[in-house]
């Protein structure tokens, strides 16, 4: 079960300077916040939710949601050809449909993600399936889109206007979902098996940083995560499955050599570090 850790990075003022007459009174009430301050621990950790290991749901969720945002560019689609009327201005249907579109394709490719993390595909497989299994979001993304833009670029119906902005919405709406689809650092079926075996110790990651860390102590650990106020603590399995796929390259290069890692087998970002680097 992986831990959320909250730093207190906070640094306490010194107290105001108090009358002489109070200065008795305020020293005393000093002196005890003082030896509260010392007994509070300066962490505090509490639970994070545990992760599944079934993907059979994340997969099915996924396609549900990726024909739901197909099922939304064909209503746009529709209403382009006068296929359908909408009940209101045509220009605020197809940025509603086309912004409805975005967002189920973004999550869909999220749990997408998440059961690859789960239940990575084998290298086995061919780099060319492991490349469209792993980037499926984007590719699901320009199938809910591409067909969407090419029609209001031919379309002679619309008024100059409507097509402009209509357009100028669907393309930043692909550019959006396809950079939050795509998963820039995938990692194959070995790779997590070789990490689950040589890592036994816990790492640590950050909420928005997308490595694991070896080392999070706050004098002489990864300088990295040194100054962040939340970390997550847990098992590498478990960084992996919060979308932590590779290991961190400074961790790579100055603590693997001493727990004894084999650098070749595992996700690095950025590629094999030297030690020392």
């Amino acid at each position: 079960m992986a831990e959320k850790i909250v730093r207190n990075t906070t640094k306490k003022s010194a107290p105001a300077a108090k009358p002489a007459e109070k200065a008795a009174p305020a020293a005393k009430q000093a002196a005890e916040t003082v030896k509260k301050t010392a007994n509070k621990q300066q962490t505090v950790i509490t639970p994070n939710k545990p992760t599944g290991g079934s993907t059979v749901g994340l997969r099915i969720g996924a396609c549900v949601l990726w024909l739901l945002a197909i099922a939304c560019e064909v209503l746009a689609i529709m209403v382009l050809m006068e296929y359908f009327i909408p009940p209101f201005n045509a220009m605020t249907f197809l940025i509603i449909a086309i912004v409805l579109d975005m967002a189920l394709a973004i999550i869909a490719a999220q749990l997408w993600k998440k059961a690859n993390h789960i239940k990575p595909m084998s290298e086995k497989r061919g780099k060319f399936l492991f490349y469209l299994w792993n980037e499926l979001g984007v590719i699901m993304a320009c199938i809910c889109f591409i067909p969407l833009i090419i029609l209001l670029l031919k379309n002679d119906k619309l008024d100059k206007r409507t097509k402009t902005i209509t357009a100028i919405v669907a393309v930043v709406a692909l550019l959006i979902t396809g950079a939050a689809s795509a998963d820039y650092d995938p990692i194959t079926a070995e790779e997590k098996q070789q990490a689950e075996q040589q890592i036994s110790d816990d790492v640590y990651w950050t909420q928005f940083g997308h490595k694991y860390h070896l080392n999070a102590d706050e004098e002489g650990g990864c300088p990295y995560i040194r100054s962040s106020s939340t970390l997550y603590k847990g098992s590498v399995t478990e960084a992996i499955e919060a979308g932590r796929t590779a290991i961190c390259s400074y961790c790579a290069g100055h603590y693997a050599q001493e727990m004894g890692l084999d650098l070749d087998q595992l996700n690095i970002e950025g590629g094999v570090v030297e030690e020392g680097d």
